[in-house]
């Protein structure tokens, strides 16, 4: 399960061998925007030297490769892909890269005889993406949606702001495109590392609109986006209640605290106690 996902560069060896310490659920290693193009060669080589000496077994490792369309894509992948590593980040996907990069990974998996399969989230960063985002949700080893708001701005002609009224509507069709196909919809970074309580503003705004984890671009962000997406206590509380009061329940339509109860309030319920004992907010 995601709340946070934190970008390293990837020719960042101070950074790297700390990324266990940051309590990120995810660590992003960046190979595009964070690499120059002539320190790329030597951030691969890091890279995959970190992956085979510092397993992270507890953290969902995440390898941002550059886009299928540019020359290094063929030598990211084929540097990186290997058991160690659980998930492809693919830069300005579309269905067409995501089909390319599904059959070379399939080709290396069956070549190497890995014993998982590595997942892709796709990075939504064009309008085009956007509108597609129901049919990439939809496309092979997809399980996340990460909106790229710094780049979608600027494809729209607009300035990003703290409010984020500007990519409301692109946020909206991505939670949609990825509840429906039951993946993860993953918010845009927020920039200006420094302002934690605009980061909370901004978390709360994507929460309340269905995004379940945010991009990170620092690591003092992590706390701020794993708390803004996790369930509080007064929240566990009251699903406690729920679950409690359904088994003494025989009616499919109860009260609890005055508050209407049914199917789907419970399922609510359960998911959210789910995701409280994984991340260690409850007792199992």
């Amino acid at each position: 399960m995601r709340r946070s996902l934190l970008f390293i560069p990837a020719d960042t060896p101070g950074m790297m061998q700390h990324a266990d310490v940051f309590d990120a659920d995810a660590i992003i290693f960046d190979l595009e925007d964070a690499v120059l193009p002539d320190e790329k060669d030597a951030a691969l080589t890091l890279l995959d030297h970190y992956l085979q000496s510092f397993p992270l077994a507890a953290t969902e490792i995440i390898i941002r490769i550059n886009p299928m369309d540019s020359p290094y894509a063929a030598r990211d992948i084929k540097g990186v892909v290997c058991d160690q590593i659980d998930t492809i980040l693919l830069p300005k996907a579309d269905l067409k890269s995501l089909k390319k990069l599904d059959q070379t990974i399939s080709k290396i998996e069956s070549d190497q005889h890995m014993t998982k399969p590595i997942k892709v989230i796709a990075l939504i960063e064009t309008p085009a993406a956007v509108l597609d985002a129901a049919l990439i949700a939809q496309a092979p080893r997809v399980d996340g949606l990460l909106l790229g708001g710094e780049d979608l701005a600027t494809a729209l002609e607009v300035e990003r702001t703290s409010e984020g009224m500007e990519i409301f509507l692109a946020r909206s069709l991505i939670v949609l495109a990825a509840k429906a196909h039951g993946i993860d919809a993953i918010d845009t970074p927020y920039v200006n590392s420094r302002d934690l309580e605009g980061l909370a503003a901004d978390a709360r705004r994507a929460r309340g609109l269905g995004l379940n984890a945010k991009a990170c671009i620092h690591p003092n962000q992590v706390e701020t986006v794993n708390v803004s997406f996790s369930p509080t206590p007064e929240d566990i509380a009251y699903a406690q209640k729920i679950i409690l009061a359904q088994k003494t329940h025989d009616k499919g339509v109860f009260a609890v605290d005055g508050k209407m109860v049914d199917a789907p309030v419970i399922k609510r319920a359960e998911r959210l106690l789910e995701k409280a004992r994984h991340w260690k907010l409850v007792k199992p």
